[in-house]
């Protein structure tokens, strides 16, 4: 049929239209599953690598995945309390920080020679009835919004590890070919090993950066060090604006709490070093290039996932772009488009 090329093309475009009607729609459902199994791919790796442990490797492997399981759980409910006890603390020292910003601000106007605006002109002048202290509170509030969401993640999570072992045979009984059983293991083992690696990898490595940054954060004395550390940490998820994001945080919440620039300044300094030894050293180490996707590729990617599912999406966008590409990879007439997607220009 002549129109054969073109009538594929609008119904490849309905069905990623129907597709991202789908994801918004049904976020509350689905986004807690997709992140339930970006999570085993990261408790499955370390599960793995236990084996490598004196002692621990000695242990089954049911065991093993049991430990990794009670540690994330335990480092859920971790982050839990430590967000909740930080929305607490900020109520608290919001009147500090409004005097600090004050004060700051009268000492600007007299280098100026300018009459001391009051904390209403400032706000009148700016975005009208701003409000620092709501604004820090309903953003914060955000992420509280995502308790029951870990929570079905990690029952999702505990599940998803207690089948894994039946995966092999439910493939096999899906599938009699064993054409298409072996199709469907080869692209799973594939999402499996590169996607597990990468993930584990980044992990390991906004661990050491939230490590580091929580020594510079306590060593100035910021308020909330260990929250500030833990979001830099989970930010940097995000590629290329996630690090960004998580210093620009802290950076500006410190000038409100010292009022003096210098300080604010040289924590600027202090974090984004870290940012850049991590980003510029240790990852391109760690991790290198292993899902070979296209800078544009990549943030494009951000757009659509963060646009769909907010920061979850956005922390998200990575791993699901790379599966979409190692399933296309897959097939032939899907194939041109992880070649289009790849960073390489082949896959």
């Amino acid at each position: 049929m002549a129109n054969a090329p073109f009538l594929n093309l609008v119904l490849a475009v309905a069905l990623a239209g129907m597709t991202g009607w789908l994801l918004v729609i049904g976020q509350a459902i689905i986004l807690p599953v997709v992140m339930a199994i970006i999570a085993v791919y990261v408790l499955t790796t370390a599960a793995e690598a236990l084996e490598r442990v004196p002692l621990i490797g000695r242990l089954p492997g049911v065991a093993r995945r049991g430990l990794v399981l009670l540690g994330f759980t335990l480092a859920v409910v971790a982050l839990a309390l430590v967000v909740t006890v930080t929305l607490e603390d900020l109520v608290a020292v919001m009147p500090r920080y409004q005097t600090n910003l004050e004060s700051l601000i009268a000492r600007a106007a007299d280098i100026g020679g300018i009459e001391h605006p009051t904390w209403d002109d400032i706000v009148g002048a700016t975005l009208g009835k701003m409000n620092l202290q709501a604004i820090l509170l309903r953003t914060l509030g955000g992420l509280t919004s995502l308790g029951l969401t870990v929570f079905l993640v990690v029952i999702y999570a505990a599940f998803l590890m207690g089948e894994r072992g039946s995966l092999a045979p439910k493939l096999a009984a899906a599938f009699p070919r064993g054409e298409q059983a072996e199709l469907t293991g080869r692209i799973l083992r594939d999402i499996n090993r590169r996607i597990g690696d990468y993930l584990a990898i980044k992990t390991l490595i906004n661990l050491i950066l939230a490590t580091v940054s929580f020594a510079i954060l306590w060593g100035m004395g910021v308020d909330f060090a260990l929250f500030w550390a833990v979001m830099i940490g989970l930010f940097n998820y995000i590629p290329y604006v996630g690090s960004i994001i998580g210093v620009a945080l802290p950076v500006v919440l410190s000038l409100a709490q010292f009022g003096s620039p210098g300080t604010t300044a040289a924590l600027a300094g202090l974090l984004m070093a870290a940012q850049a030894w991590v980003g510029n050293i240790l990852e391109p180490r760690m991790i290198g290039r292993q899902l070979n996707l296209s800078p544009f590729v990549v943030l494009v990617a951000l757009s659509v996932w963060s646009s769909l599912w907010g920061l979850p999406g956005a922390i998200l966008a990575i791993p699901m772009t790379s599966m979409l590409v190692i399933i296309c990879a897959a097939f032939a007439p899907t194939r041109f488009v992880a070649v289009l997607l790849a960073g390489a220009g082949k896959h």
